[in-house]
């Protein structure tokens, strides 16, 4: 059992051989995480309880905090759930004023609470152009199919995402599991980040929807092409056009959805 999850007693009911019976199960664990920097609150997340750091440093490069790693210079935990997030010049609290619209609680079901039109969302963005590199569609397929391979903890609870951050290759560069899929991405964006590898030459996989938010991570990391096993909407699809980026859905069996920039995946 990993600190993901823990055991608890339900009861099972099985209708079709009326039958009741009481058994031991696993699911997914839930905590705080609160972001401050410097002194100013940035963000509450609702969590699973691992890779926090790479959670944290995500979550800044994925929502546009920090252009790169270079820009922080200590993350500190502390016992209560608290992060604090310092940087190498000394402006804090400026960053925390200019990120107020987003000082919010992010829920693990979908997001933060706060709400900006996408159109708004979209003009105040400035993102430089995303590389144009091209992956082999069976490469998509099976790094996609690995995620349920090497999600234990959704194998073992049903009740997490997982994200992982693939080499265009193929070969497997991060993976993290977290009851929120924004979660799940940020802690592969930071992981990778922190491991000194180019989130430019990798693509993103992941198991949840393909919405508007998830492709505006992969797009302010750097990350060219995103796939999942689930389905786009129309924000991420919208997102993915502005942006260039190649997004990839219902990447299963032996087909796959291209939504938006075709021209990177070589049949």
């Amino acid at each position: 059992m990993t600190e993901m999850t823990k055991n608890v007693t339900v009861t099972r009911i099985d209708v079709a051989r009326v039958d009741v019976e009481e058994r031991q199960d696993s699911i997914s664990k839930e905590v705080p995480l609160h972001v401050f920097l410097g002194s100013i609150h940035f963000v509450s997340i609702l969590c699973s309880p691992t890779m926090l750091k790479e959670l944290v440093v995500g979550h800044l490069l994925s929502e546009g905090i920090i252009s790169s790693l270079s820009e922080i210079s200590n993350v500190n935990f502390d016992e209560e759930g608290r992060c604090n997030v310092s940087f190498r010049l000394a402006d804090n609290e400026k960053r925390a004023v200019i990120s107020k619209p987003y000082s919010r609680l992010i829920v693990s079901a979908c997001g933060g609470t706060a709400y900006r039109s996408l159109s708004e969302l979209l003009n105040s963005v400035k993102l430089n152009p995303l590389p144009h590199w091209h992956i082999k569609a069976k490469t998509i397929l099976n790094s996609i199919r690995k995620l349920n391979v090497l999600g234990q903890t959704f194998r073992r609870t049903g009740g997490v995402h997982v994200a992982g951050l693939f080499k265009k290759s193929g070969g497997l560069v991060t993976l993290a599991e977290d009851i929120g899929r924004h979660n799940a991405v940020d802690k592969v964006v930071g992981a990778t980040a922190l491991a000194g590898e180019d989130l430019s030459r990798c693509f993103l996989g992941l198991s949840g929807r393909l919405t508007g938010d998830i492709v505006l991570k992969a797009a302010r990391a750097g990350i060219p092409v995103v796939g999942s096993l689930a389905a786009a909407v129309d924000s991420g699809v919208i997102v993915a056009e502005r942006f260039g980026v190649t997004l990839v859905g219902f990447v299963r069996g032996t087909r796959m959805n291209v939504y938006a920039c075709p021209a990177r995946v070589e049949v």
